[in-house]
C-alpha cells in the first residue's frame, strides 16, 4: 500500500536586513544567506513530475463560480472540482441541475465564519437575516438519506486507494527502531510482522481508524460491528460541503459551503462533502467575515454579502472558456516521493522530520494544463 501527498510551493530563504540611516533615511541591504544542500522539497518533487504522471479532469467534474468583481473592478472566478463514484452522488447529481437550470445565478455568500467556513446560498432560505421570498428549486433534485454520507469499504476497493495511515505508523516505527531506510529493509518476514503488530496499536488518525486517498481524494474509514468498515470523505481545506438543517434534513445541493480554516474532521460523517476548490480559494477564504451568529451577515452588513454571477457545469461553456486542470496520480513514482517527502521533510530550511502528516497534510497536487 502507497501513499499520497500534495503540492507545497518550494522554499527560498533570503536574509535581508536594513539599517536605517536616521539622517539620511537610507537603508543598506545585507548579503543573501547562502542555501544550503539537501533533499528535495515536496513542491520541487512536484514540478520535476513527467507529465505522465499527471491525469486530466473531465470538463463535466468542474465548476465554474463567477463571483461579482472586487472593489477595484478585478474579476473573481473559483472553479470546483466535483466528488466522483461513489461518494456523495445524488447531492453532486443536484449541483448539476441546479447549476444547470440556472439556479445558482445571482445567489450570494452569506455566511463568512473565521476559521471555519465561507457559506452561499439563496440569502432568503433559513438565513437570520433574511426578508424576502425563497427562491423556488427546479424540479427533479434527489432526496438523499444520511447513510448516504459514507458508503461500504468494499465500494472503494478497486479504485487507486493508498494508506496515508500507514505512512504514519512507518514513519514512527522508524524512529522508535532508529533504523535507516536500509537497515530496517533488512528486517526479517518475523521481525517485521512482530513490529508491525505492536504499530497497530498505534492511532494515527484522531478521528478514522484508518486514511487513505482514493482516486486523488482525502477519505477516512470507519469501523462498525455492525454493518462493517465505511469510508467517507474529510473535511480538509477547500473541501465543499452541503449545508443542511436539523436531521433527518440531508441538504439538496443548494445551499454550499468550503472550509477555510483548521480542518474540522468533527463533521466527517455528519454532511454531505460535494467537491474541493481548486483555483480561487482566495477570494473566498478573504472575504470580510460575518458578525452575526455563526458568521452569518447581520442586517447591517448588507455591503458585505458577496453576490454569485453565475455558477456553470464546465463542459457547458463553450471550449475555448473551458477551465483545464490536471492531478498528480497518486499511483506514480513522483506521488511516492512526494508523499514521503511531506510526513519527513528534509529539505535544507528544515531540522527535525515530522515523522508523519495527517490526511488533511497532503492535499493532491492540481494544476492547471497549460496552454
Amino acid at each position: 500500500m502507497r501513499i499520497l501527498a500534495w503540492h507545497t510551493l518550494p522554499m527560498k530563504k533570503h536574509l535581508a536586513v536594513t539599517a536605517a540611516l536616521a539622517a539620511l533615511a537610507l537603508t543598506l541591504p545585507l548579503a543573501a544567506q547562502e542555501e544550503p544542500e539537501g533533499e528535495p522539497s515536496p513542491g520541487e518533487i512536484v514540478a520535476a513530475a513527467p507529465a505522465s504522471d499527471w491525469v486530466a479532469i473531465p470538463a463535466e467534474d468542474l465548476l465554474v463560480m463567477t463571483l461579482a468583481p472586487d472593489a477595484e473592478g478585478n474579476p473573481r472566478e473559483v472553479v470546483i472540482q466535483l466528488m466522483p463514484a461513489p461518494f456523495s452522488q445524488g447531492w453532486v447529481s443536484n449541483i448539476r441541475t441546479l447549476a444547470r437550470a440556472k439556479w445558482y445565478d445571482n445567489i450570494s455568500v452569506n455566511r463568512v465564519q473565521d476559521n471555519y467556513v465561507v457559506q452561499w446560498g439563496d440569502p432568503n432560505y433559513d438565513n437570520p437575516e433574511a426578508t424576502g421570498e425563497t427562491k423556488p428549486l427546479p424540479e427533479g433534485l434527489k432526496v438523499m438519506g444520511e447513510d448516504e454520507y459514507q458508503v461500504p469499504l468494499t465500494e472503494a476497493l478497486g479504485r487507486s486507494m493508498y494508506g496515508v495511515t500507514e505512512l504514519q505508523r512507518l514513519a514512527v516505527l522508524k524512529d522508535l527502531l532508529s533504523h535507516s531506510d536500509e537497515d530496517f529493509s533488512m528486517l526479517s518476514e518475523t521481525e517485521f510482522s512482530d513490529l508491525a503488530s505492536k504499530m497497530r496499536s498505534i492511532r494515527a488518525d484522531s478521528f478514522a481508524t484508518e486514511t487513505y486517498v482514493v482516486d486523488g481524494w482525502p477519505i477516512a474509514m470507519f469501523g462498525s460491528i455492525e454493518k462493517g468498515p465505511s469510508v467517507a470523505p474529510t473535511h480538509c481545506y477547500g473541501m465543499v460541503g452541503v449545508g443542511r438543517n436539523y436531521s433527518p434534513d440531508t441538504g439538496s445541493g443548494a445551499e454550499l459551503y468550503t472550509v477555510i480554516g483548521h480542518a474540522p474532521r468533527h463533521l466527517d460523517r455528519n454532511i454531505a462533502l460535494v467537491g474541493r476548490v481548486i483555483s480561487g480559494m482566495e477570494f473566498l477564504s478573504s472575504l470580510p467575515r460575518g458578525k452575526g451568529d455563526l458568521g452569518f451577515y447581520a442586517e447591517d452588513e448588507f455591503d458585505k454579502r458577496t453576490p454569485i454571477l453565475t455558477v456553470r457545469v464546465a463542459s457547458d461553456l463553450p471550449v475555448a472558456e473551458q477551465p483545464r486542470f490536471e492531478y498528480l496520480s497518486t499511483e506514480s513514482e513522483s506521488f511516492a516521493r512526494y508523499a514521503d517527502a511531506r510526513a519527513n521533510r528534509r529539505d535544507p530550511f528544515f531540522i527535525v522530520p515530522a515523522g508523519g502528516a495527517d490526511i488533511c497534510n497532503i492535499p493532491v497536487p492540481v494544476r492547471p494544463v497549460a496552454e
